[in-house]
């Protein structure tokens, strides 16, 4: 059964900005019993996600499965007629086409885009699933912000991960989803709005539950442990320093280096009291070569998917 525990008193201080004001304490308490109630129903395995497609849970499924075959894996996406078509239109972008010859079948597409790029798409899919629906039109922007970073957290844990042990496309999905949480906060609440307050009431306390809610819809979804465990361990950068990185090692890490993707050069990475970093076993100049990579599979994929 999937479980959600409080914030820690450190996250939740992260969680609530002394300099932002914007939100009444009758506010705040409003936003603070609607995530206890969310972080009970979840933990009760009752997961409602508004409008997002379960194709890409169907299709996450499958391909983290060794015995998934490619017949199952086109039934599945072959299934949501408009997901097909955003595979195939990936397919032949200017990204994996560099020949110029189209292809015209789904399982073609699917084997020429590999695994982590299939997985992208139906994330992206659903994401654009999302905003379209006038329900959530009010986080449209924040859902764009959010797909950005999980692209970006996404690259960077494939880059980290080749250097340890840990599965490169476990790494990919992981990054992929450590946002859900901050996902169904959202549509949740801007699907509760009228009764819920101000938006920044909500916002501000999102990161501080977001891990535990994320890994508890991972949960009730059927995700391997190990990335559900990775997910809810995400904030946890003073974990124990081990002598093999493990997935949320892999992850941590990537938090970082995407948040320092953000800066302009020369970055200073913010890497120093961070374990998970000992345990990978980067330099600081390693951490860089990571970044100038992530950026540039960052951009491939935006493209791939425009």
């Amino acid at each position: 059964m999937p479980t959600v525990t409080a914030p820690t008193y450190r996250s939740g201080a992260q969680s609530l900005p002394a300099s932002d004001a914007a939100a009444t304490l009758e506010e705040r308490a409003t936003a603070l019993a609607f995530l206890q109630t969310l972080a009970t129903e979840v933990s009760k395995g009752t997961v409602d996600l508004p409008c997002f497609p379960d194709v890409v849970v169907r299709i996450s499924h499958a391909l983290a499965d060794p015995n998934t075959d490619s017949d199952r894996v086109v039934t599945i996406v072959g299934a949501e007629p408009r997901l097909a078509a955003r595979v195939l239109q990936t397919a032949n972008s200017a990204a994996f086409n560099s020949s110029g010859k189209p292809l015209n079948d789904l399982r073609s597409a699917i084997t020429r885009l590999g695994q982590q790029m299939v997985q992208s798409t139906a994330m992206s899919y659903a994401m654009q699933h999302m905003k379209n629906e006038a329900s959530l039109r009010s986080i449209a922007q924040l859902l764009t912000e959010l797909w950005n970073r999980s692209i970006a957290v996404a690259s960077v844990c494939k880059l980290v991960a080749a250097r340890t042990k840990v599965p490169v496309d476990e790494a990919f999905l992981t990054g992929l989803l450590h946002g859900i949480g901050k996902l169904y906060i959202m549509a949740r609440a801007a699907s509760a709005a009228n009764g819920l307050g101000g938006e920044h009431s909500w916002m501000e306390l999102i990161s501080g539950w977001q891990a535990s809610i994320g890994k508890a819809v991972l949960q009730s979804w059927g995700f391997a442990d190990e990335l559900c465990e990775a997910v809810g361990d995400q904030d946890d950068v003073d974990r124990r320093w081990k002598h093999e990185a493990s997935l949320v090692d892999v992850l941590i890490a990537s938090l970082v280096l995407a948040d320092a993707l953000k800066t302009p050069e020369p970055r200073t990475l913010g890497t120093a009291g961070i374990n998970a970093f000992l345990s990978i076993g980067v330099t600081p100049a390693e951490c860089s070569a990571i970044l100038n990579q992530a950026e540039e599979q960052i951009r491939q994929i935006h493209e791939a998917l425009a």
